[in-house]
């Protein structure tokens, strides 16, 4: 089986936009379901409403892919689960090192969806000497000692960090200069990263913080209504410094800690 470190997937180079590229995955798992209930076809307006988007939008999204559907029968389920998983690079082994393994690394570890998408999960890795060792998801952690020689024994493409905030930037550059080219980052802070170097961030606050705005907008209490308190709590001095220090801008430029769907 190719592995992810020598086989990179063709959507650059093939020119399919970012936008579309977001919306592969959410295609994707409304296919497999489809696939596992034996539907032979969907038209695109049922795969749209399953995945969340308009069908135009899909007929968009697919055209990139040269698929294009046939008229009066839809989409052929079966196909469309093969060819999205190419082009997202799923039919490949990706060797996956997870730094971190506290709670929430730990739990990352043992996320069966990592597998059945052609991710493997290849070392976890904490900075703790009393983990060294000891199974987690039935792998033995090892040291951050070893991290560089595992990257490379395991030609390894794709970090996770699960690390705390003060230390992430510094794992990210070692797994950066140990040829990882691809981070899934947990830690709630900014990563900085070279050209060539992509990070994707998951935060689970920042997603609470928005449904918090919608409730706010559905229950009526707009910001600036007078039954809002007339000022919020004083901030400390050392508080507010530490989180202008925590916002530093990288190229990522996205979003930090949570599980996958």
């Amino acid at each position: 089986m190719a592995t992810g470190r020598t086989h990179r997937p063709a959507t650059r180079s093939r020119g399919i936009p970012e936008a579309t590229v977001a919306r592969l995955p959410l295609y994707l798992r409304a296919l497999t379901a489809l696939s596992e209930r034996s539907v032979p076809t969907v038209s695109s307006e049922e795969l749209a409403a399953a995945a969340g988007v308009n069908s135009a939008k899909l007929r968009k999204d697919f055209s990139y892919l040269g698929s294009y559907g046939t008229r009066g029968v839809g989409y052929d389920v079966e196909y469309l689960v093969y060819q999205i998983s190419r082009e997202l690079g799923l039919t490949q082994d990706w060797p996956v090192v997870i730094v971190g393994i506290g709670n929430l690394g730990a739990a990352l570890a043992g996320y069966g969806g990592f597998a059945s998408r052609g991710f493997r999960v290849a070392a976890l890795i904490d900075a703790d000497p009393a983990m060294t060792g000891r199974p987690v998801a039935g792998i033995p952690v090892q040291h951050s000692d070893d991290l560089e020689k595992i990257i490379a024994e395991d030609g390894v493409s794709i970090g996770v960090i699960a690390t705390p905030a003060g230390v992430a930037q510094q794992v990210c550059d070692r797994l950066v200069a140990a040829g990882v080219t691809s981070i899934l980052n947990f830690a709630p802070t900014v990563l900085s990263v070279p050209d060539g170097v992509d990070v994707r961030k998951v935060d689970l606050s920042i997603e609470l913080q928005i449904l918090a705005f919608h409730e706010q907008r559905k229950a009526g209490e707009e910001p600036g209504d007078e039954s809002a308190p007339a000022a919020a709590p004083t901030v400390p001095q050392a508080a507010t410094r530490t989180t202008a220090e925590s916002g530093r801008k990288g190229p990522d430029g996205d979003v930090p800690a949570v599980m996958p769907a």
